[in-house]
């Protein structure tokens, strides 16, 4: 039998503690949860669906009405200010075109609407997509169903106003009483839109049908035991999720009224109708003033509560059960580890462990010995490690160890306090791997390695690593700084390096620095020049000072620079875009501007390019497609980048000449024969274009350059033509040929062959038997 104190007792007692604890804290989390705020999580969820349903109102249905009201207000086809105009007896013949307009909106908001009116006030003339055209619209049949929404903008200073509901039949001449029709909401809008109610020459009304704000009502609130409504500020029930809700509106009176006089845009309050409790929540429809509604039996959820409380007992029961049967099995499982280690234990310390002593003892004494001869086995660890080699060398770059990583002893390095100063190099291999294999390139890093901390300098002490960028660093350390040394180090570098790769190599040396905890700075100065590299592929060793201070320069590339380049290749000058990249590669190389700087301005000169490109959908025919800033990056310095960009530009040019030359003739050619085929149609330069695929300013460009004669010339041309061989005929009348040829006004056909050929048309039928006909002035090539 176990001993209380042993590690299985104590294993047991506390799991069983956790669970006890936990299944407490449940049951009184739940029971408090629900019993405390339940009432809360009903108005909040209330108040949530009543929020997504204004929302979906405002949306779906007040949104739209206003964007009808800007639709019809903004047609520029409607001409609105005929109505309050003073000559619309004279233009009856326009009224029929603007009611089109207005039934045009009801078709296409059919599930919304039911009609658009238009009314003047001071001239009370009233068009109707339903009604049609009234004067003395504030009198006789039908008036009173606008009157509510005519005389309320006539007192309204506003622009704008929405109506009470109410029912309008579909014939409104009959007084036939129990007929047909719809309940309407009326929106009302000044025009123009900035003018009152009172001051507007126009009225545009648009009547909204009840049932859709029914239906959204419907659809997006809960139907079980619930009534929801929509309320004005007068407190008139405007639609509700049952057709009876109008005749509800002295059950919800106080309620609405007390929802009315609150601030709040949304809330809830309790209150008894009907001598039972409901929850009332209300949510504002800011763009027209109404309030949403919704009436909920407060029983309708605490009904559930007593079934709440017996499942939460029983949860928390089952809970404590299995609870305590895992802790058994969790306590056995977790002992049997310790026992098995105990067993290890003994086995290693060849003793047969203290019976007045439990097992966590035991095992803290076992880790106590293990730690003394961990301590003594760490600094060989460390010696055999060239993971922590490198961290060091990191770390020192980096002026501060990450958090979690080995800081290490510079002395682990070779570099005793005895060196006081010391300068690191940095050496860029990214070109080597794009030539040589994975393996042949590790051996040749290895083999740089090992040759460069083999050199035996006097007082000197060289460490090389490979950095995780793809780069060489060189750490020197020495007693004394310098310059000779260091341009010895730096020719040897260069050299071996060129001999194991096989390529040109580029080498940066940072500052001199005076402590190990400062190498960071030079570091980041080789860094710095390195930058440079891309732009000064000719400089072996970068060192020059003046690159510090580019470094740190403001300034900007003239912007004519910058824009010269993208203007030559929009206009295609093949000379003058590859004078303006000079001129750019020039300012890179030898101005004062940073290296980042740089590469940024040929990122954006690439993508510049690649726009250029796509704008005259430009495809090469090799490729097939474009991949210019993938290219862009593979470049290895800024000579090969002008070489590739200065090809690139040769070929699209070479390439959009043919094609431009190619498309040119070819679209004169369809426009000519278009326009020989449809005299009598309408031959804009916007219609003929779109029917042979250019732009028409390019087309008007075609013809001035191809045939030597502007484009309304030529039609004047070819038109006078065929009507002269018609009046030729003596078949048709004048009109006859003027319809012909595509005028559709003879007086300004005869003007125009008066104009062409120096007489009329009458005067060329009669001598056109005894004269030659006069010749064109226009050519007609």
């Amino acid at each position: 039998m176990r001993k209380w104190n042993s590690a299985f007792a104590v294993l047991t007692a506390s799991y069983i503690s956790v669970v006890l604890v936990i299944v407490l804290l449940l049951c009184s989390a739940f029971y408090l949860y629900f019993s405390n705020h339940y009432k809360e999580e009903l108005q909040s969820r209330n108040r949530l669906i009543l929020e997504n349903t204004a929302s979906t109102i405002e949306t779906s249905i007040l949104e739209r009405v206003q964007q009808i009201y800007l639709e019809v207000s903004l047609n520029q086809q409607a001409a609105l200010g005929l109505l309050p105009d003073a000559s619309l007896p004279s233009n009856l013949s326009k009224v029929s075109s603007l009611q089109d307009m207005l039934r045009a909106q009801v078709a296409s908001n059919s599930d919304l609407i039911q009609a658009v009116h238009l009314y003047a006030p001071r001239r009370h003339i009233l068009l109707s997509s339903l009604y049609g055209l009234k004067f003395n619209a504030d009198q006789g049949a039908g008036s009173a169903y606008w009157s509510d929404w005519v005389n309320g903008m006539k007192r309204n200073s506003g622009n704008r106003l929405w109506t009470e509901a109410r029912f309008v039949p579909e014939d409104i001449v009959s007084s036939i009483p129990g007929g047909s029709g719809s309940s309407l909401i009326t929106y009302a809008h000044s025009y123009p839109f900035r003018s009152s109610g009172a001051d507007s020459e126009l009225l545009i009304a648009i009547d909204l049908k009840e049932r859709a704000l029914r239906d959204i009502l419907l659809n997006m609130m809960p139907a079980r035991d619930q009534s929801s409504f929509i309320a004005t500020p007068s407190g008139q029930i405007l639609a509700g999720s049952h057709p009876d809700a109008v005749a509800q509106e002295g059950t919800y009176a106080a309620s609405i009224a007390d929802a009315l006089a609150s601030s709040e845009t949304s809330g809830s309050l309790s209150q008894e109708i009907g001598g039972s409790a409901y929850v009332i929540s209300y949510q504002d429809l800011p763009s027209t003033g109404w309030k949403i509604f919704n009436a909920s039996p407060a029983d309708l959820f605490y009904e559930k509560w007593g079934v709440v409380q017996r499942l939460i007992l029983s949860l928390c029961l089952f809970a404590l059960l299995v609870g305590i049967g895992l802790s058994g099995i969790l306590a056995t499982l977790n002992y049997s580890p310790v026992k098995r280690l105990l067993r290890r234990i003994k086995d290693l310390s060849g003793s047969a462990p203290d019976p007045a002593a439990n097992e966590f003892s035991l095992i803290d004494s076992a880790f106590v010995r293990l730690n003394d001869k961990v301590s003594s086995l760490e600094d060989t660890l460390l010696a055999s490690s060239p993971h922590i080699r490198q961290n060091i060398i990191m770390n020192l770059l980096q002026g501060s160890p990450a958090q979690g990583k080995v800081t290490g002893d510079p002395e682990f390095l070779g570099l005793s306090p005895e060196y006081t100063r010391y300068c690191c190099l940095l050496l860029n291999t990214r070109g080597a791997y794009t030539h040589m294999s994975l393996s042949g390139m590790q051996t040749a890093m290895t083999g740089i390695i090992e040759g460069l901390e083999e050199i035996r300098l006097p007082g000197s002490r060289i460490i090389a690593e490979e950095l995780p960028d793809k780069q060489l660093i060189v750490i020197l350390g020495t007693r004394e700084a310098s310059g000779i040394l260091l341009e010895q180090l730096s020719e040897h570098i260069v050299t071996e390096t060129r001999k194991q790769f096989q390529t040109g190599i580029q080498l940066s040396r940072g500052c001199w620095v005076d402590d190990i905890r400062r190498l960071h700075h030079s570091y980041t100065e080789a860094q710095t020049f390195m930058k440079y590299a891309y732009f000064l592929p000719e400089v072996t060793v970068l060192k020059d000072r003046d690159l510090l201070e580019k470094e740190q320069s403001l300034e900007e590339i003239p912007q004519p620079v910058l824009t010269r380049l993208k203007d030559k290749l929009q206009t295609r000058q093949l000379e003058e875009s590859l004078a303006a990249l000079e001129q750019l590669v020039t300012a890179m190389r030898e101005g004062s501007y940073p290296a980042d700087y740089c590469h940024f301005i040929l990122a954006n000169t690439v993508f510049m390019y690649s726009d250029v490109l796509k704008s005259v959908r430009y495809t090469p025919a090799l490729h097939g497609h474009l991949d210019l800033y993938n290219e862009y990056i593979a470049l290895a310095d800024i000579r090969h980048f002008q070489e590739w960009f200065a090809a690139s530009i040769s070929t699209f040019i070479a390439d959009t000449e043919k094609r431009n030359s190619d498309r040119a003739l070819s679209a004169i050619e369809t426009a000519k024969e278009y326009i020989g085929k449809h005299l009598p149609e309408d031959l804009s330069l916007d219609a003929v274009a779109s029917k042979v695929f250019i732009s028409p300013k390019y087309l008007s460009k075609l013809f001035k350059e191809e045939l030597g004669i502007n484009y309304t010339d030529y039609i004047t041309g070819r038109r006078m033509e065929q009507a002269r061989l018609l009046i030729e005929n003596n078949k048709m009348s004048v009109e006859q040929v003027a319809a012909s040829v595509g005028y559709g006004t003879t007086a300004y056909f005869i003007k125009r062959f008066k104009e062409v050929y120096g007489c009329t048309p009458g005067n060329y039928l009669r001598t056109v038997n005894t004269l030659q006909p006069p010749q064109a002035e226009i050519r007609l090539s």
